[in-house]
């Protein structure tokens, strides 16, 4: 059942900076026994010749991990949205080793999808030199500052292997407590909200699209079983309503700006200076992240590099199929591949 109430947010995800930075319990440091069934776990499935990508979930058996998991996902689903992991030594092991656990620990919470048309399961995000104004770029090849924004898929998830020289903090805001500020002092913006937009898919589309966007329009809040649910991200909005040749409306575009201000203001913006070994997990339907522009070390030999992995998860809120279709391949589904566009 689908319904748009005028209703305030009330569960935990609905937060503000000020209350976020009060609660412990959404931030864990990893103790000795959960590091020590990691590396358990990835020895034994390293000693049959599976690393990172070549086991699930059905592989692991630890109730130390599936203990972690599991309120991980219960704080990601039910609690702030937001999940912090601290407290593994990274220099201790080799990099396929890094994956291995990173991907043990997310095959317990949900399914790891592709996150670019390349298929890759893990990403990195790093400076590759392009330029985030291109409308077919997207914002972790680039060193810039990004908008405030959620990513594809039920859950984003960020593992700092090397933070920069300086900058590129991590900013996130509850885009459910940004829906409630919104309600009480411009809910004339909320109808055009509901209706959504055409994303720019920068690219990622079908064989031949210059400038493919959603065929249809995706709401930016979207209630469903008594949830809401969050989709922005300002600028590929902006870019998909021009490439459909229906730029967005004076109103529109005030709407977007004010979830852009409330987020970057100091009552919602809840900073984050990565640390090495840090793993940070985002619901994206309840959190908006951004990032501010960083500088690399001069001499090249430590770029800002964080893996990351989008993942659906086990037991996901139900979404409007409309809402969870972001990229024209059916609800909860990823972006084409190169293989699939080509056919």
């Amino acid at each position: 059942m689908t319904d748009t109430p005028l209703t305030p947010v009330t569960e935990k995800s609905a937060w503000t900076a000020a209350e976020l930075a009060g609660d412990a319990n959404w931030t864990r440091r990893l103790n000795a026994e959960e590091i020590a069934a990691l590396e358990q776990v990835t020895a034994d499935l390293a000693g049959r010749g599976r690393g990172a990508q070549q086991f699930g979930r059905e592989d692991i058996d630890s109730p130390v991990l599936t203990a972690l998991a599991d309120w991980a996902v219960e704080e990601l689903e039910n609690g702030r949205g937001c999940v912090l992991l601290k407290g593994l030594e990274i220099e201790r092991y080799d990099r396929p080793r890094i994956e291995a656990m990173y991907w043990a620990l997310t095959v317990l919470m949900g399914q790891p999808m592709h996150q670019n048309p390349d298929g890759d399961l893990i990403g990195e995000v790093t400076d590759k030199g392009l330029d985030y104004n291109d409308p077919l770029i997207r914002g972790y090849k680039t060193r810039q500052k990004l908008y405030f924004h959620c990513d594809g898929l039920d859950m984003v998830s960020l593992f700092c292997l090397q933070p920069s020289m300086s900058g590129g903090e991590s900013q996130i805001a509850s885009s459910m407590a940004v829906y409630n500020e919104i309600l009480m002092t411009r809910p004339e913006y909320l109808p055009v909200l509901y209706e959504g937009f055409h994303f720019n898919l920068r690219g990622e589309g079908k064989a031949g699209e210059t400038h493919p966007v959603t065929r249809h329009k995706v709401p930016v809040y979207s209630w469903c079983d008594g949830r809401l649910s969050c989709r922005y991200l300002r600028k590929a909005i902006i870019e998909g309503q021009e490439f459909v040749g229906e730029p967005i409306s004076d109103l529109a575009r005030d709407a977007l700006d004010y979830i852009q201000e409330l987020c970057v203001s100091d009552r919602f913006r809840y900073d984050m200076t990565f640390e090495q070994g840090d793993i940070q997990i985002l619901n994206n339907y309840v959190t908006l992240h951004s990032r501010a522009a960083f500088e690399d070390w001069p001499d090249g030999t430590r770029k800002r590099n964080l893996l990351r992995i989008w993942f659906n998860m086990r037991n996901g809120r139900k979404l409007n199929p409309q809402f969870a279709d972001h990229y024209n391949m059916g609800p909860r589904m990823p972006m084409r591949l190169k293989n699939e566009r080509a056919a």
